[in-house]
């Protein structure tokens, strides 16, 4: 154990800087959540939790517009950027997996303006993503049965996830645990039947179908316009990778969880985000009809067009049923990620004080009602007046992504030159990010990059309402940062100045194995299969 305590920077003993018991209570005295998601809790929320009907709906909408080429650079693109994102957020969150994630570390590292504005983009992200959800699983309700409104189902779905949400995080964590399981489960089984239907052997299919849709219509749409605009699609898709930060203070054991979790994000960005690009790619035609033009959720999704096309027209029942199982693990994310950011955020002192209370058991009920709350947006999207509005809503959450990314990769770059300054070495760290700093460097500019120019297809044909929309929230930050620091006056904190030393700490069980230390002596290859 003593080997393990330095590695986390821990002496033996206890000091005044720090203290050790802290560390074995299962409430965060900190933040006052409770510290009850598993090891296996955490890992397959970053494999599979956030997934949601985006990935199996939205994904026809990106693929009309840009083809299955498009698909596949769109993803394959904005997944090495998530990479180096994981991996800038892995030793940072390991090392400091108490309350705030990303938001708190912000105002450690670089001002607390800057914390808020990061905060509150986070937040909006999961407002808007929990506004669409909510539409899209009253939607498939009222696909089956339209007896009852669509504002009725809201209201009944509304209630459920708001009492579901109450029972405490362990509920959470074994729902999120076997949902997302379902999920995964569905789309090896969508790979599975594609791999059949483009060799050919499905019963009664008269010839393979190959790469078919490849040569026609095509592997691109639209060229590089088409290939740009499927980038603010994937950005939407991936949103929610980095939410295992959020849930690190509720984690029992962070040092063992945290980078399982961020290595599997690798898996997941092969397996989940680059084979349904490309199997979606080879089973549906760019130019299909109802990727546009469906009349349901279902109807637009690739894997009920490519269902229907080898030959099974009730398919649709299917795909809707996997659907409703991706948005009732969305929407409970949705409002989890939501809610604990804007605790945090409250605690600190960025939002209403009110949003940082936690009962006995932990459960941040103000900010959980708060959160839910703002999933009533979906109900815009059925009075024809508010439609135009709504969209817009749910689509600021793409360029928010790119904003969030590269404040991580700044807070990372901020953190190891504190590091470094403070005479602290990297074997100090438990978790040691790949390529340090053309890693992190990579992260900001190319975030940056992609958050000035994934709405420049809003130019030409100008439209005021799209580019808007694309644009919004760059100067919305900095008017929040500039704002709150001329309102508060913060201070952009020196190297020297930042703190180091506060937010560790150990597991809350005992943890077993010891994980031995690279000490740079492994083989190359080695080294690479332990970051992932």
């Amino acid at each position: 154990m003593a080997d393990f305590s330095a590695k986390l920077g821990f002496s033996e003993e206890p000091t005044e800087e720090y203290n050790h018991d802290e560390d074995f209570q299962s409430l965060d005295p900190e933040s006052g959540v409770k510290r009850g998601l598993k090891t296996r809790h955490l890992s397959m929320m970053a494999l599979a939790g956030i997934i949601g009907p985006g990935l199996l709906v939205g994904s026809g909408g990106a693929l009309s517009h840009g083809g299955p080429a498009s698909l596949l650079i769109g993803f394959g693109v904005i997944g090495i950027i998530a990479c180096s994102i994981m991996q800038s957020l892995g030793e940072i969150t390991t090392l400091y997996p108490t309350g705030g994630a990303f938001t708190k570390l912000a105002d450690r590292m670089v001002d607390k303006a800057f914390g808020v504005a990061v905060g509150w983009n986070y937040w909006l992200i999961w407002a808007a993503v929990l506004a669409n959800e909510y539409n899209a699983v009253c939607s498939i309700f009222v696909f089956w049965s339209d007896k009852v409104p669509l504002w009725g189902y809201f209201l009944i779905f509304w209630f459920f996830f708001l009492a579901f949400q109450l029972l405490g995080i362990e509920t959470f964590g074994e729902a999120e645990f076997w949902l997302a399981l379902i999920k995964l489960l569905g789309l090896v089984a969508y790979f599975l039947f594609a791999i059949i239907y483009a060799s050919g052997g499905l019963v009664g299919q008269d010839e393979a179908l190959g790469f078919r849709y490849w040569h026609h219509p095509g592997p691109f749409v639209n060229g590089f316009r088409g290939v740009a605009t499927v980038f603010v699609f994937c950005s939407t898709f991936y949103a929610g990778i980095e939410s295992v930060a959020v849930a690190a203070t509720e984690t029992k054991n962070p040092s063992v969880a945290v980078p399982l979790a961020i290595r599997q994000v690798f898996w997941r960005i092969i397996f989940i985000y680059m084979g349904s690009a490309f199997f979606f790619g080879l089973t549906c035609p760019a130019n299909a009809e109802d990727l546009i033009n469906g009349s349901s959720r279902a109807l637009k999704s690739p894997m009920t067009i490519a269902i229907q096309n080898a030959g099974w027209e009730g398919s649709v029942h299917l795909v809707n049923t996997f659907i409703f199982i991706t948005c009732l693990s969305a929407i409970n994310s949705s409002i989890y990620i939501g809610s604990r950011t804007i605790l945090f955020m409250a605690q600190d002192g960025k939002a209403p004080s009110f949003l940082g209370w936690t009962d006995a058991r932990g459960v941040p009920v103000p900010a959980v009602i708060f959160t839910n709350f703002f999933g009533a947006l979906s109900m815009m999207n059925n009075n024809t007046g508010a439609i135009k509005a709504y969209s817009y809503i749910v689509n600021v959450s793409g360029v928010s992504t790119f904003l969030v990314w590269g404040s991580i990769s700044f807070i990372h770059i901020r953190f190891r030159q504190a590091w470094h300054a403070q005479g602290r070495s990297v074997d100090e760290l438990p978790f040691i990010s790949f390529a340090y700093p053309w890693n992190a460097y990579f992260g900001l500019f190319a975030n940056l990059f992609l958050a000035l120019v994934q709405g420049w297809t809003t130019l030409s044909p100008f439209d005021a309402g799209n580019f808007v929309d694309a644009y919004i929230l760059v100067p919305l930050f900095l008017v929040i940062y500039f704002g709150f620091k001329t309102w508060k006056k913060t201070r952009f904190w020196r190297v020297g100045e930042i703190d180091l030393n506060s937010g560790q700490r150990r597991d809350l069980e005992t943890k077993v194995e010891y994980i031995e230390p690279d000490n740079g002596k492994r083989p190359f290859w080695k080294r690479i299969a332990r970051t992932f």
